[in-house]
């Protein structure tokens, strides 16, 4: 059984399912893991895949004023965090049938469209909460694209391709890629932005309702039902995405199925979940031991991953790159 060889289409249906089964999992775990860092038991490590059959079978409820773009929005954000695995490495070395129908700039593209109809549903109910943590979003979003585009423009640079399967062959190649300074400024660039993007530097909590850190919480305040359990759902399927993304392409693509053998693909997602997990600990040490920083900091920070993302271009074109 474990040398059956799978068709391409087939394993890319897998590498979906991976992030799709996969997230709640690692945030499960991550969640459990934070806790106890802070001296407490925690949730159990299975429990929102119990939060999301539980709001899955609850009643949709809308506010009056509210449009179709409300329930839709939810839909839309899901659909883009479904797209975003078949165009990165998430499971092979290989490119699969639809790897290279977009770059990684394209899939950064899918991923602010997701934010963006998140953030719009939350205006569109007319909640004070929601439309601030809509507001919020959008302006750090604004911060957060720059940096991205530059830290993508310097892997794109470094290793000739904006491919993703391309760009984590060339550091796969030699362990020496990893340790070019070039590449390891675009690496920490890129590490603070997803540190940022999953609300471990929040001005709260990540998962907190206080109305100073009412960013991702507060633009889902007033979903409910299914709505809700496809939010929070997708939030987890975006920051799986986003570990993928820093761990297969920057950090350690390696553990990736060579083949579409089934015992070598199965590998490629326990390598996967685990390697997840280790980042998210490593995330959520760093999320418990620094103080919250005010909001008007959250932008220094970001410009300071700007920064390493301009010094990488910048030592690379010097030659010491």
């Amino acid at each position: 059984m474990g040398n059956l060889n799978l068709s391409p289409v087939v394993v890319q249906i897998i590498q979906v399912l991976t992030i799709l089964l996969g997230a709640p999992l690692v945030s499960g775990t991550i969640s459990n893991i934070s806790a106890r860092l802070q001296g407490r038991r925690g949730p159990r490590v299975l429990q929102p895949y119990y939060d999301l059959i539980k709001l899955f079978q609850k009643e949709t409820l809308a506010p009056e004023d509210s449009s179709f773009v409300f329930l839709l929005a939810p839909m839309v954000a899901f659909v883009c965090y479904l797209t975003v695995p078949l165009l990165i490495p998430v499971l092979t070395t290989f490119g699969l049938p639809l790897g290279y129908m977009g770059d990684i700039l394209g899939g950064g593209f899918i991923l602010a469209l997701a934010g963006f109809s998140v953030a719009l549903a939350g205006t569109e109910t007319g909640a004070p909460y929601a439309q601030l943590g809509s507001s919020r979003a959008m302006t750090f979003g604004a911060l957060i694209e720059p940096t991205v585009l530059m830290v993508v423009f310097a892997a794109g640079i470094i290793t000739s391709t904006d491919l993703p399967y391309a760009m984590a062959a060339t550091v796969r190649s030699s362990a020496s890629e990893i340790l070019r300074p070039a590449h390891v400024l675009a690496a920490l660039a890129f590490f603070m932005v997803v540190l940022t993007d999953t609300g471990r530097i929040p001005v709260e909590s990540h998962s907190g309702t206080l109305e100073f850190g009412m960013i991702d919480e507060g633009r889902t305040l007033e979903h409910s039902g299914p709505p809700f359990a496809l939010l929070k759902w997708g939030s987890a399927m975006k920051q799986l995405i986003l570990y993928t993304i820093l761990i297969d392409v920057f950090v350690a693509p390696w553990g990736l199925a060579s083949n579409t053998l089934l015992s070598s693909v199965m590998l490629a997602v326990l390598a996967l979940l685990a390697k997840a997990i280790v980042l998210g600990v490593i995330f959520a040490v760093i999320d418990n031991s620094f103080s919250k920083l005010r909001l008007f900091k959250i932008t220094e920070f970001l410009a300071a991953a700007f920064l390493l993302g301009t010094l990488s271009v910048l030592i690379f074109y010097l030659g010491g790159g």
